[in-house]
């Protein structure tokens, strides 16, 4: 097991969910990695890409598992899925994961929590209480992530 994961399903690497992300990650007492999902490119989608398989393998040992989506279609994105696709059954049994949504507005970032939560689960996560966040409060990234990880402690 190594700690901390943080995986940013956006497919922009370096975004304002990747942010977010790494400020839930820090929060929680530092991750040990760190998945931009974006930045695996066509490789996600190519069999023994190397870069893919270390990033699915960080998340398989991961203690915590902290999983960043922005809201698209309703949902999660696609390359998420792309990579969270490639674990077989069961194979985040053991892991805490946390679900990170943002969206525009409350409504759309907490359905697509609970959809994300719901695969999380599916593969076996214990699934920690998510954090939908809307874009306008994305420039608090840090003082959100606090309070969420001041909450899980209490």
């Amino acid at each position: 097991m190594s700690g901390i994961v943080v995986v940013s399903g956006n497919p922009r690497a370096g975004s304002r969910t990747s942010v977010l992300a790494a400020a839930v990650g820090a929060a929680l007492g530092g991750a040990s990695a760190t998945v931009e999902v974006g930045a695996l490119g066509p490789g996600l989608l190519t069999p023994g890409d190397e870069a893919t398989a270390a990033a699915v393998a960080a998340v398989r040992d991961a203690e915590v598992l902290v999983v960043a989506t922005p809201t698209y279609k309703g949902s999660y994105t696609g390359v998420l899925k792309v990579l969270l696709d490639q674990l077989p059954a069961n194979a985040l049994a053991g892991v805490r994961a946390v679900p990170v949504v943002t969206a525009g507005v409350a409504p759309q970032a907490e359905a697509a929590a609970k959809l994300l939560s719901q695969l999380l689960g599916e593969l076996g996560a214990t699934v920690l209480p998510a954090l939908p966040v809307v874009e306008a409060d994305l420039g608090e990234s840090a003082a959100l992530a606090g309070r969420y990880a001041a909450a899980l402690a209490a």
